[in-house]
């Protein structure tokens, strides 16, 4: 039994590793160059479809699917009749809810240290807060309570997580070291240490993994990389055993005198800050391609046709329009019409229609349009983001 706070070291890796500096710097590079591809109002459409992409994607790692339909339809407080369906819609939206209460913490908290204990903890209390106390049950039938560590020794998948009691001293050692770090590469080695660390400590009853993820993102939005237009979590899922066994790996104990110097190995901690940055990578190269302009206005007019086929109102000449809209993050609707070159009733059922379909968004019934992301349209603009979403 882990009982002392020395043996999760490592907790960052200590011999010379310039494969894991590399990409760290390549990661920074491009998750800057992303963030420059949408303007900001966009990129806040953008970044509330991702919040369900995030919860779909994390929650399918916990063995728990709920199809994007579904979590579209808890958004808008239509919970489906079957209880085992419902449960899951509120475990997503849970997630969802969460994951803007962070992104609200960290807006209005500068000095807020995402790894202290009190951050876990919050985001835990967050979650679970949100879940009915019937569903707050473990499948061993312990009530979990918001916020509270663990008060059960565990294993989890042949690991025996440190005793319930030593659980803050670990915690306290983690932030300690990862709030330490500086520099652009060593903060994303760091939180990738972190993400490994935490989750061998395995602070809570139930729901480490979705807490911990929540937390990598908060990391990575606090280090710089992060931001509303990836996640982490969509590239995890892509192979959730790969996953498992990289987390596993780092588990083991020192393998020898050329395996550094503390109790645990820093070959697999390294390995697995190795395959998280790749994953991050990944994920930032792919949206990153998705979001060039002389690619994704091809397929907005793809999309765009085959809606006016079935929708008469929604007329091919609104393209030219509706990119801008993307673009400029939101126009007068005036402007909107005079762009689509239609009259002026005719133009007035199309951002009606538009509307009707979410290709566009308006807070009052003049003001404004902004885009909108429907699910229908993500196979077009989006290809492969969100594949689920389709079937």
């Amino acid at each position: 039994m882990y009982e002392a706070s020395h043996q999760f070291e490592p907790l960052l890796p200590t011999l010379a590793h310039p494969e894991l500096d590399a990409l760290a710097a390549d990661l920074s590079a491009k998750a800057l160059a992303l963030k420059a591809l949408a303007h900001p109002a966009t990129a806040a459409r953008i970044a509330a479809l991702l919040r369900g992409v995030n919860s779909y994607y994390s929650n399918r790692i916990e063995g728990q699917h709920t199809h994007p339909r579904e979590i579209e339809r808890a958004l808008r407080k239509d919970f489906d009749k079957a209880p085992d369906k419902a449960r899951l819609q509120r475990l997503a939206i849970a997630h969802i809810d969460t994951q803007k209460e962070m992104e609200s913490w960290l807006a209005a908290e500068p000095a807020l240290s995402v790894y202290s204990p009190d951050f876990i903890a919050r985001l835990h209390a967050s979650f679970f807060g949100k879940l009915p106390p019937d569903e707050r049950i473990t499948k061993d039938g312990d009530a979990v309570v918001p916020g509270e560590w663990r008060r059960k020794d565990v294993d989890v998948g042949g690991h025996v997580a440190p005793g319930w009691q030593a659980v803050p001293d670990f915690l306290k050692r983690a932030e300690q070291v990862y709030a330490g770090v500086r520099g652009v590469s060593g903060q994303l080695i760091a939180l990738a240490c972190a993400h490994h660390r935490l989750a061998w400590v395995h602070p809570f009853r139930d729901g480490n993994g979705r807490v911990l993820r929540l937390q990598s993102q908060a990391a990575l939005i606090r280090q710089g990389a992060g931001s509303g237009l990836w996640t982490a979590s969509r590239g995890l899922a892509r192979d959730v055993q790969s996953y498992y066994v990289r987390l596993a790996d780092a588990d083991q104990p020192r393998q020898g005198d050329l395996d550094g110097r503390g109790n645990l190995s820093e070959r697999g901690l390294a390995a697995f800050v190795k395959y998280f940055l790749e994953t991050c990578l990944d994920q930032v190269t792919f949206m990153s391609e998705l979001l060039q302009l002389n690619d994704l206005r091809p397929r907005m007019r793809a999309y765009l046709k085959l809606v006016s086929e079935t929708e008469a109102d929604i007329r091919p000449e609104v393209e030219p329009a509706l990119y801008h809209v993307f673009l400029a993050g939101s126009v007068k609707r005036g402007e909107f019409k005079q762009m689509t070159g239609l009259g002026a009733r005719t133009a007035d059922k199309a951002i009606a229609a538009l509307l009707k379909k979410e290709l566009l968004m308006s807070d009052t019934p003049k003001g404004a349009v902004s885009i909108g992301l429907p699910l229908d349209a993500l196979a077009f603009y989006f290809p492969r983001l969100y594949p689920e979403a389709a079937a």
